[in-house]
């Protein structure tokens, strides 16, 4: 589905993004791999050359403008055309307060992170795509971003302006052949984030993804594997008119809390 495009994924360190990275690879995509921490990109790029893959791998810090400008230079200068963008680097989510306990450095940290650093790498992307004339920038949020989710603290407003980001630069890039899509997750338990979460505090874990699951329609959560393979979709041509919106991959989540149906009927 990915045969002959590059993509560029930032944030490849943590287990979603390389998640990712992979399903692009076994697509057919030539993946340009970076995050802060060189060692564990390398990791993932030499899982996918394993396979038969092909990846690379760069140090970028996603907050750098400077530092991801001649980076996008050099991986269009070495593979010829950016097909495809998605920042996936850590929010540095603080949660589980009430926002009336909050510390104002925990509420803004996230929206801080995610607006900076999408403005960077998403308006260098959509800069050379629009002189290609094709191109799809892709982006991340989760359920707080489609409904008030108590104690999510200053990830909901994060998600929230992430999703209007994508929006309006889309609004302004289609006509130059540009997508812009952002995929809304629940949260993949099979994630590092819930794993060293359960490995920390089992119990308490145990209650709160029962509790998670229990508000979506499906009963179940997104593993990374769904995450992955929505965004394999629209990066692909056979997402070439969806552009603008959010693809909702919550198992049911925003369209409607619904820990009240039970299978018994009630």
């Amino acid at each position: 589905m990915l045969q002959n495009k590059n993509a560029v994924i930032y944030g490849v360190g943590g287990s979603l993004g390389g998640a990712v990275a992979k399903a692009f690879a076994a697509a057919g995509a030539r993946v340009f791999l970076s995050g802060r921490n060189l060692a564990s990109v390398k990791k993932i790029a030499g899982e996918i050359l394993a396979t038969g893959g092909k990846a690379e791998a760069a140090q970028v810090d996603a907050m750098d403008e400077k530092a991801v400008n001649d980076y996008i230079g050099q991986v269009v200068q070495q593979a010829g055309t950016l097909d495809i963008s998605f920042n996936l680097i850590d929010l540095k989510v603080v949660q589980n307060m009430p926002l009336v306990d909050l510390p104002l450095t925990d509420f803004v940290r996230p929206a801080s992170i995610a607006m900076q650093s999408h403005f960077i790498t998403d308006t260098t992307a959509a800069r050379i795509m629009m002189k290609q004339g094709s191109g799809v920038i892709l982006t991340l949020t989760a359920t707080p971003g489609g409904i008030g989710y108590p104690f999510t603290a200053g990830f909901a407003p994060a998600c929230s302006a992430m999703e209007s980001f994508s929006r309006n630069l889309a609004s302004e890039v289609g006509l130059h052949g540009v997508r812009v899509v952002n995929i809304r997750s629940a949260g993949s338990p099979d994630s590092k984030v819930f794993a060293d979460a359960i490995a920390a505090n089992p119990d308490a874990m145990k209650v709160v993804l029962a509790r998670m699951k229990n508000d979506t329609m499906l009963k179940k959560l997104p593993q990374m594997a769904d995450i992955a393979n929505t965004a394999v979709f629209l990066a692909s041509d056979l997402a070439a008119a969806i552009t603008g919106v959010t693809v909702d991959a919550t198992c049911g989540t925003t369209a409607g809390l619904n820990y009240r149906s039970t299978d018994d009927g009630f």
